[in-house]
C-alpha cells in the first residue's frame, strides 16, 4: 500500500503543524478545517474545501476536538467515511473515549483500516515532529503507516488492538491532568512562601517530584492559562472524563473527578519575573 492522498481533518494547534511536518517529509498531504483558509498563513495553499478534500483523500486522520466533532468528520457534516470514493485508511488522532473508538469498528466499512493514534508532547512538540504516538491496530496496518508517523514523531508505542492506544492516551492524560493540578497548586503555595517560581522549577526538575508540566513550564505553551472551555486546560477536564468513561466496573473515581474539578478551577498565572 503507497501512501498517497494524506488527508488530515482538523489543522488546529495539533493538525497544523502535523500538516506541516507531513509535507516537509515528502507526502501529499492536505488539509481541511471549518475555518476560513485564511487563517493558515503558509499552509493557506495546501487546505482544500471538502469536495476537493473528498477526492483527495486515501487516508485520513482526524485530529480535530472531541466526539461530536469526530462524528461530523466521518458521518455528519463532512461524511468523508460516505463521501470519499478513494478512503483506504483512516487514523484517529484526536483524543475520544476509548468506548466510542472501539465502536467505529461497527460503523466503518471493513475495507477500510481503522488506527488510533492518539498523540501527546502539545503543540511545541508537533511543530518541531517529536510527538508521542500511542497506536492501536492490526500490525499490518501499522507497519504500512509508520512511515507517516515517523514524519511526526519521534515515540512510538504500540499498544495492541484498535482501541488499545486510546486507552493508553487517556490514562496517559490522566497522569497529566493530575500533574497539572498539582503543580499549579505548587507554585501558589510557594508564591506565598516567597519562593521564586524558576528556582523551584530547577529543584523539582532534578528531585523527586520531576513532572513533564513542571520540566516544560517555560515551553508548554498553556502552562499559565486559566481555564477555559475551548482551550487546552479545557481539554484536560475532557480527556479526564474520557478516562473516566472507560474505568473499570466499579472502580473508585473519586480521585480522577477531584483533579477533574481542580483543573477546572485554574484561574490564570502571572508571567514570572526571574529574580536575581
Amino acid at each position: 500500500m503507497t501512501l498517497t492522498g494524506i488527508g488530515i481533518a482538523g489543522c488546529g494547534r495539533m493538525g497544523a503543524p502535523m500538516l506541516a511536518a507531513l509535507r516537509a517529509a515528502g507526502f501529499d498531504a492536505k488539509g481541511f478545517d471549518v475555518r476560513p483558509v485564511t487563517d493558515f498563513g503558509t499552509l493557506a495553499p495546501h487546505m482544500l474545501p471538502l469536495p476537493a478534500f473528498r477526492d483527495h483523500t486515501e487516508t485520513l486522520i482526524t485530529v480535530v476536538r472531541d466526539i461530536a466533532q469526530t462524528d461530523d468528520v466521518l458521518f455528519g457534516a463532512q461524511n468523508l467515511v460516505g463521501a470519499s470514493p478513494n478512503l483506504r485508511s483512516v487514523l484517529i488522532s484526536s483524543t475520544l473515549s476509548p468506548r466510542y473508538v472501539t465502536d467505529l469498528r461497527a460503523r466503518i466499512p471493513d475495507h477500510i483500516a481503522l488506527i488510533d493514534a492518539p498523540m501527546s508532547g502539545a503543540a511545541v512538540a508537533a511543530s518541531e515532529a517529536r510527538l508521542s504516538f500511542m497506536l492501536g491496530g492490526e500490525i499490518r496496518d501499522l507497519d504500512v503507516h509508520q512511515p507517516l508517523f515517523d514524519a511526526m514523531g519521534a515515540h512510538f508505542h504500540r499498544m495492541g488492538h484498535f482501541g488499545a492506544g486510546m486507552q493508553a492516551k487517556v490514562l496517559n492524560n490522566l497522569l497529566a491532568a493530575s500533574n497539572t493540578a498539582m503543580t499549579r497548586l505548587v507554585l501558589d503555595w510557594a508564591d506565598a512562601a516567597g519562593i521564586d517560581e524558576t528556582r523551584l522549577l530547577d529543584l523539582i526538575h532534578t528531585s523527586s517530584g520531576q513532572n513533564w508540566f513542571a520540566s516544560g513550564f517555560e515551553d508548554i505553551e498553556f502552562t499559565r492559562d486559566g481555564w477555559q472551555p475551548d482551550n487546552t486546560i479545557g481539554i484536560l477536564t475532557k480527556d479526564v472524563a474520557s478516562a473516566l468513561d472507560a474505568a473499570p466496573d466499579q472502580a473508585d473515581t473519586t480521585l480522577p473527578e477531584t483533579v477533574q474539578a481542580a483543573i477546572r478551577a485554574l484561574g490564570p498565572r502571572n508571567q514570572h519575573t526571574k529574580s536575581s
